[in-house]
């Protein structure tokens, strides 16, 4: 991990790793299936977690801050949908789709922990739809 994600923080640090995580995947999609269309969507989907969860720490406001949050968990949920089709189209392994997915899931409940947490904290009753 780099320098520069040791002090970011917990999110940043796990959907950091996932992007990792996803971009062996696709290597080994491509190189080993040669599988090219849902691994590219794959990569793009969990790649982009993080990198929104990096934008939203230089939010410009707390509205700013939970629309970039929004933005990674509907990508971390897409990500999920790309596992779900790679593992039952048999391109990836029930034990990968398992160990990813439930990543996913990790990420996809601090996620809507820190949404919803911000959501109350800041904003009145009827904004927090």
């Amino acid at each position: 991990m780099s320098t520069v994600q040791k002090s970011e923080s917990i999110i940043a640090s796990k959907a950091y790793s996932f992007a990792l995580e996803i971009i062996i995947l696709y290597k080994q999609l491509v190189a080993d299936k040669k599988e090219f269309v849902l691994s590219k969507q794959i990569l793009r989907s969990g790649t982009s977690v993080g990198a929104n969860i990096n934008e939203a720490l230089s939010a410009q406001s707390k509205r700013d801050f939970v629309h970039k949050l929004s933005i990674s968990l509907k990508e971390i949920r897409e990500t999920n949908y790309w596992l779900n089709l790679l593992k039952d189209s048999g391109y990836i392994s029930e034990q990968v789709f398992k160990k990813l997915s439930e990543k996913c899931g990790e990420i996809n409940k601090i996620l809507s922990s820190i949404i919803l947490t911000t959501k109350q904290k800041y904003f009145k009753p009827k904004e927090i739809q």
